[in-house]
């Protein structure tokens, strides 16, 4: 299980750089200053949880390798990359607001994930 974190926090990190440099150098002419706001918001958040899945990968390897509250925590980081970071990037290359609704879940899904990172480590279950 840690190699899927590790795997999928790299994997996610390498699409945090790629969407950064399209926001910086692509969508800046395509996009208003309040959706490139937007996008750029979603790419540090995506970037913040990258790094987490890849902790959370390091914690089951070297500390707490049977943890199931850690397992979820990870799942609960990457459900808050698709549901938060990537809803907003689809709003803001397709304007189609209404999806605005699902990001409030993912956001859930990532305090959720760190409360459960913080409750796995403490007691070490």
């Amino acid at each position: 299980m840690p190699r899927i974190f590790l795997t999928l926090g790299s994997i996610n990190a390498f699409l945090c750089v790629l969407l950064g440099a399209l926001s910086a150098h692509g969508l800046k002419h395509t996009l208003t200053t309040d959706m490139l706001t937007i996008f750029q918001t979603s790419v540090q958040y995506h970037f913040y949880h990258a790094l987490g899945l890849i902790l959370v990968g390091l914690v089951l390897l070297f500390n707490l390798p049977q943890s199931r509250l850690l397992k979820l925590s990870g799942w609960l980081m990457f459900t808050g990359i698709v549901l938060f970071s990537g809803t907003l990037y689809i709003i803001t290359v397709t304007g189609i607001r209404g999806l605005g609704v699902v990001a409030p879940f993912g956001g859930l899904s990532y305090m959720s994930a760190w409360l459960l990172f913080a409750y796995a480590v403490w007691t070490g279950k």
